[in-house]
């Protein structure tokens, strides 16, 4: 429980720094998770995107990439993500699957290789994130992944990683997270 609670303040000490102190784009752009495709089915050249079994007990397949359909380079607003993707993103419940029944394994390009139970996996960039006023903070160390669940009518529940832990979280709707999205 200790070690639950120094990691949850672990993030939110990440957040408050990155979203607070006015971080913004540099001028090489950012590290958007994208993985080389789309993130919306390939049209956008690269790598193709497509769903991933990775043997959970629910069925529940996960995008090879993350979603930057839109004009903030992959971040999405809670209200953003659900209007968007719908049913294909995925529940709070769905996250703390993939945390608990796959294996995550950090790499050194700030990213994590999520490995399902069958062997099959895919990757998770620590992408960072946009504050309310659209200011990019911690590419590269933290991974912020919106699900589609409500914490109340301010908050909303998402999976926030760095390089040694990684636990469901809630903060405000306005921050721009990344999106990988799910199929039954």
């Amino acid at each position: 429980m200790k070690k639950l609670r120094f990691f949850s303040m672990l993030c939110l000490l990440a957040l408050i720094i990155g979203f607070f102190a006015g971080c913004k784009k540099d001028e090489n752009g950012i590290n958007n998770g994208n993985n080389g495709g789309s993130g919306n089915g390939g049209n956008g050249g690269g790598t193709q995107a497509e769903f991933v079994d990775l043997g959970l007990p629910s069925g529940t397949k996960w995008n090879s990439v993350n979603e930057t359909t839109n004009s903030t380079n992959g971040y999405y607003t809670f209200d953003e993500a659900v209007s968007i993707f719908g049913d294909k993103l995925p529940t709070k419940e769905q996250c703390e699957e993939l945390m608990e029944k796959c294996t995550w394994e950090w790499q050194s390009n700030g990213s994590y290789k999520v490995t399902g139970t069958n062997g099959n996996s895919i990757v998770l960039p620590a992408a960072g994130g946009l504050d309310c006023d659209g200011n990019v903070s911690n590419v590269g160390t933290v991974g912020y992944y919106r699900s589609s669940t409500p914490y109340n009518e301010n908050f909303a529940w998402y999976i926030c990683f760095i390089s040694n832990d990684k636990f469901m979280y809630y903060d405000s709707r306005c921050y721009g997270l990344s999106v990988c999205l799910v199929q039954d």
